[in-house]
């Protein structure tokens, strides 16, 4: 007797694309992994040109991992990828050299060791700050024997978070045409981000971040913005956020979707439980409805001039 399967329906399918990765079950590779991610991203830092708001120091999504993408470097140029398929960093030069950094557990004292040997194999110079930012303690990398662990299947569901998450934003983006930051990977942090901004300048930030100049907090934020993004900490399994700088009247109390969405008055942004979007019937639409209404609540209460600012990628279809 024959057993017939058939195949997922849609519905299905897309829900398995979203994985379950609970924080408590990961919390000390997650925290390891952040101070990786910090060393790779100061690379970035010491010789890309500034761009505003720091939009040249983040990581990038990509098929395998998160990456420096293109790094300038004397003539030539270099880049840095994580590896979450195969579990390491690989490091490439422009003059077709490249070392790997085994992704394993090991203190960040040892990644940090044998990253910088890595780089001093490739002949790439990087002087930049050996500690890591917007934390507490702000262990020096070369000290870092707290921080030691890795499990490998939780970093790989991690990364397929983010590839989630960062293709829904990615659609979201397209639909504005004013000024807007690529979905981007802000290692201070640990989270990825996508910002829009109405044109106007904002009043200076307070600062106030842990181990992080003010003025870094004021290049930041020097611009009315709306943002947006995923964060692998608070709720169950990290959560998807959203805020308005500065935030104007009436909007935490704007209506927002999908149901489980609400503002955190003690985060001072809307937050929505990254599991509500993984169980949800349509996972893209729950949080294509987050990332939208909480858009709209800036853009209306901060009077926006939208029709400016907004238009559908869609619009050359039927030229």
């Amino acid at each position: 007797m024959s057993t017939h399967h058939s195949p997922a329906s849609p519905t299905a399918s897309k829900r398995a694309a979203w994985p379950s990765l609970r924080v408590a079950d990961w919390t000390a590779t997650r925290d390891t992994l952040h101070m990786w991610t910090q060393i790779v991203g100061k690379l970035r830092l010491a010789h890309a040109p500034l761009l505003n708001h720091w939009w040249q120091v983040t990581l990038y999504v990509t098929p395998r991992g998160l990456t420096t993408g293109s790094v300038p470097y004397r003539d030539g140029a270099f880049d840095a990828e994580f590896d979450f398929i195969g579990h390491r960093l690989l490091i490439r030069s422009s003059d077709g050299t490249s070392r790997e950094v085994p992704l394993e557990p090991k203190s960040v004292a040892a990644f940090y060791a044998e990253t910088m040997e890595a780089l001093d194999a490739l002949s790439i110079h990087a002087d930049f700050q050996q500690r890591p930012n917007e934390v507490e303690p702000s262990i020096p990398f070369a000290e870092d024997d707290q921080h030691a662990s890795y499990d490998a299947e939780a970093v790989h569901l991690f990364w397929r978070q983010l590839l989630q998450a960062n293709r829904v934003m990615g659609c979201f983006r397209a639909h504005f045409t004013g000024k807007v930051s690529p979905v981007h990977f802000f290692w201070g942090g640990m989270d990825l981000a996508c910002t829009r901004f109405s044109g106007r300048s904002a009043p200076p930030h307070p600062g106030g971040v842990p181990n992080c100049g003010d003025w870094v907090m004021v290049e930041g934020y020097s611009r009315e913005l709306s943002s947006c993004g995923f964060w692998p900490g608070g709720g169950e399994e990290g959560a998807f956020y959203a805020y308005a700088y500065p935030e104007p009247d009436g909007f935490a109390d704007h209506p927002v979707g999908p149901e489980g969405a609400y503002y955190s008055t003690e985060n001072g942004q809307f937050l929505l439980p990254y599991e509500t979007v993984r169980t949800a019937r349509d996972p893209d639409g729950a949080l294509t409805k987050f990332l939208r209404t909480t858009y709209e609540a800036a853009a209306e209460h901060g009077d926006w001039d939208r029709a400016h600012l907004e238009d559908d990628p869609k619009r050359w279809r039927l030229k």
